[in-house]
């Protein structure tokens, strides 16, 4: 699955965040929505005082790959 339009548009954390809630609502059950939403707010949380240009964009391509995986995994058609 590619990643959601907009992806190529994510240059800051907070735009990040938006782009990770977003793709948390194409999930396919309110719990797995639930559960990554938690874990996209404490990773933010978390990383909130990085303050590394070059950090910060290896996380923003980061977290847009393993929301795509993620995404795949759990939308695949069986």
């Amino acid at each position: 699955m590619p990643p959601l339009p907009g992806a190529e548009l994510v240059h800051t954390p907070v735009q990040l965040y938006r782009y990770l809630l977003r793709c948390c609502k194409l999930l396919p059950s309110t719990a797995m929505q639930q559960h990554y939403r938690h874990a996209v707010r404490q990773s933010f949380n978390s990383h909130a005082d990085e303050d590394d240009g070059e950090r910060i964009q290896l996380m923003i391509r980061r977290g847009i790959a393993d929301a795509d995986w993620i995404l795949e995994k759990y939308t695949k058609k069986k």
